[in-house]
């Protein structure tokens, strides 16, 4: 986005507004803006109450494409800004680091519109109580797409807003009615919690499958890595019967291939893009956001442990090293995404010129790197450029060319690392380097999975220091704070930050056990119980008790881009609970699952997250717990990692740990090597060699 237009004589910023004293890289985009920009806040609302204008929320983010074309035409227009600094209170916020206003007000925006939501969100407030009475998404500065131009919008909202008070009050009253009563009430005491709605997911998945290309549904095609961990899941249910599931399994194999082998996976830097904007996963939209990653590099390990196929470690691993090598703050943590733009065009620096790869690439080279990736086709992108997108296999280019399928594989390796090469001295998408709990705590779970599933200590040294990081910089006075920049950490943290980082702790003590990191864990259940938690109808609000009080405080079941806090709580609290011997994080967690019921009877692909936790209370996680020397259970804790078992835990505990949690010192140190076998919390005699307890897990 450009921040350049408005400059004085001497080069400096004509422009200054609030928003240059924040954190959020989203929000210092604004800073030089024409527009008076206000943060979310005490100020604000003071301002909109003592001049009666109603207030215009602008909610983005940083990678966000169209979020920059809006600021582009209407808040760099010094016309535009004119009429919103005399007319409104312009408040912008950055949904990233306040997913607590955002996910409100697109709710609102979808009630109002009948449409769907999306970023950049517009919506325009009342000023003396911030319930919204019209809204939208992008608005361009002049008409076009069947939309009006905004600067009519401006002064169409604010005619209404002047001539209508009345009836706008009624409405804002009629809208929080409206989102208090969203939640239906939870299941009774004495209802069954059945697997019907795992059984009706796995249906509705097939339903919507791609069979062709993968994936579900048509185009935009998101990656939807829950799904995908769904039906592993529900293929490895049924593995060791008569009629396994395969067609789940190549449901999610062949969406893994298919997004692993296009245009949406970096084919030369690894990561993945936010969703493909075709059936196909050619062509992306080029934003890449650590939350798609962590989730991505943990279904993709998954996958190459329950399948043995390397492509799927391979491609774990490019991911991997992606966030390794672009996305690691100094600290140890990791941040948030990566622009879609660069020199102000979506996806400049990731498209070839062929002219441009043939001049860097030797020709025995070239040939079998552009047989591969489309380069000898059309052009893919904007008809004259060529975005990668793995078209022909290996095999069927080495007998084209006559020659090894080994040399035609080095050869398109030696050809991508001189391509990235090259592609590292453009200039690069802008770097949002704010660092949020939750999406470091997605990526460290990636991190935890992939180390065992790879056999990587580096990922599993990376997933420590980040987690350091967050103990060190945004754990205060027994609370969490959401997002820092740089060693500043502000805003209360929300229920996600919490539940994901309680399952990532759990997937990390499984490649080592660290009881400060245990105990850590239980102290991020206890807030989340005193804190979050809604005894009377079960389950976790989004917010905290004494967190600053919106127009509604949200419980949310279903998924989005990410799971569902309450589906990850709910998972994480059965496996504590079990693991620990805590009946009362083990009725939390069913609580949380009778809240989400009607949801998960009515639309269980929506809740995806919480049938894994579902799945967990009909039958209990199985937990081993392996204690001996450190040589002796690390070779039967890498033996077991490399078996696909989505609802097992192991626990490698040297005899000479100290500081264990009760229920994990009454596991007695053996002389030799022994494995406590656990059902729930039901635990089986201790088996003494690595024989002896295969076979007991074949037989269970």
């Amino acid at each position: 986005m450009s921040q350049t237009r408005h400059l004085n004589s001497d080069g400096t910023p004509r422009y200054t507004n609030r928003l240059a004293r924040e954190t959020s890289p989203y929000l210092r985009q604004h800073a030089h803006n024409p527009v008076d920009w206000y943060a979310w806040g005490p100020e604000a609302f003071a301002a909109a109450r003592s001049s009666g204008r109603p207030i215009h929320l602008s909610v983005g983010y940083s990678a966000c494409h169209w979020c920059h074309v809006m600021a582009e035409e209407s808040f760099e227009d010094e016309a535009t800004a004119q009429l919103l600094n005399e007319h409104f209170i312009n408040i912008k916020v950055d949904r990233e680091e306040r997913p607590d206003v955002d996910r409100i007000y697109q709710i609102a925006q979808q009630l109002l519109t009948q449409r769907n939501g999306g970023w950049p969100l517009t919506m325009f407030l009342s000023h003396d109580d911030q319930r919204p009475f019209f809204g939208g998404t992008y608005f361009p500065r002049e008409q076009r797409y069947g939309m009006p131009p905004f600067a009519q919008v401006l002064m169409r909202v604010l005619e209404y807003y002047r001539d209508h008070p009345d009836e706008l009050r009624a409405q804002g009253n009629s809208l929080v009615r409206v989102l208090d009563d969203m939640v239906p009430p939870p299941a009774a005491a004495d209802e069954a919690l059945t697997a019907a709605p795992i059984a009706a997911s796995r249906r509705d998945l097939a339903d919507s499958f791609d069979a062709d290309y993968g994936g579900f549904g048509s185009a935009p095609k998101f990656p939807h890595p829950n799904a995908l961990e769904r039906l592993l899941r529900d293929w490895h249910a049924t593995s060791a019967s008569d009629t396994p599931d395969l067609q789940a399994l190549y449901m999610a194999t062949l969406t893994l291939r298919r997004m692993g082998e296009g245009g949406l996976n970096d084919q030369l830097g690894g990561g993945f893009c936010r969703y493909s904007v075709d059936q196909f996963w050619m062509i992306p939209h080029f934003e890449k956001m650590l939350y798609d990653n962590g989730a991505l590099l943990a279904v993709y390990a998954q996958a190459a442990i329950a399948t043995g196929d390397p492509f799927y470690a391979r491609v774990a691993a490019t991911t991997a090293d992606w966030a390794l090598r672009e996305m690691r703050a100094p600290q140890g943590a990791f941040y948030s995404s990566l622009d879609a733009d660069s020199e102000g065009h979506e996806g400049k620096f990731y498209v070839w010129d062929v002219k441009e790869v043939r001049e860097l690439l030797p020709a025995a080279q070239f040939a079998p790197f552009a047989a591969r990736f489309g380069l000898d086709r059309e052009p893919n992108f904007e008809g004259l450029l060529w975005h990668l997108h793995a078209w022909r296999p290996l095999d069927e280019i080495a007998r084209e060319l006559d020659r090894p399928q080994l040399q035609i594989a080095a050869d398109i390796d030696a050809a991508g690392r001189t391509l990235l090469a090259a592609r590292s001295g453009r200039v690069r998408p802008g770097r949002d380097d704010k660092v949020l709990v939750s999406w470091n705590a997605l990526l460290i779970r990636g991190f935890a999975i992939a180390a065992r599933a790879l056999g990587r200590a580096d990922l599993a040294d990376a997933a420590t220091q980040a987690l350091q990081f967050i103990r060190r910089s945004m754990w205060r006075d027994g609370r969490l704070l959401a997002t820092a920049l740089g060693d500043q950490a502000h805003l209360s943290a929300y229920l996600d930050d919490y539940a994901y980082l309680l399952d990532a702790i759990l997937e990390l003590q499984q490649v080592r056990v660290r009881p400060d990191e245990l105990q850590f864990g239980c102290d991020l259940a206890q807030v989340m119980l005193a804190r979050f938690h809604d005894a009377r109808a079960g389950g976790f609000f989004f917010t905290a008790d004494d967190h600053e009080q919106l127009i509604h405080r949200s419980k949310v079941f279903a998924d989005d881009a990410t799971p569902a806090g309450n589906a990850i709580a709910a998972l994480a609290l059965q496996r504590l609970g079990h693991l620990l011997g805590r009946p009362e994080w083990l009725a939390a967690a069913e609580g949380t699952l009778r809240a989400a019921w009607r949801g998960l009877e009515q639309r269980p692909q929506a809740h995806v997250a919480m049938l894994a936790a579902l799945e967990e209370l009909i039958q209990p996680p199985q937990i081993i717990i392996i204690r001996g020397e450190a040589d002796q259970i690390e070779e039967w804790r890498s033996q077991l990692a490399r078996l696909y078992a989505p609802r097992r835990m192991v626990l490698a505990i040297p005899n000479d740990l100290q500081d264990l949690p009760a229920a994990l010192a009454d596991k007695p140190a053996h002389p030799q090597a022994a494995a406590y076998v656990c059902s729930g919390s039901t635990c089986a005699a201790p088996v003494t060699t690595l024989a002896q307890l295969l076979t007991a897990l074949r037989a269970a």
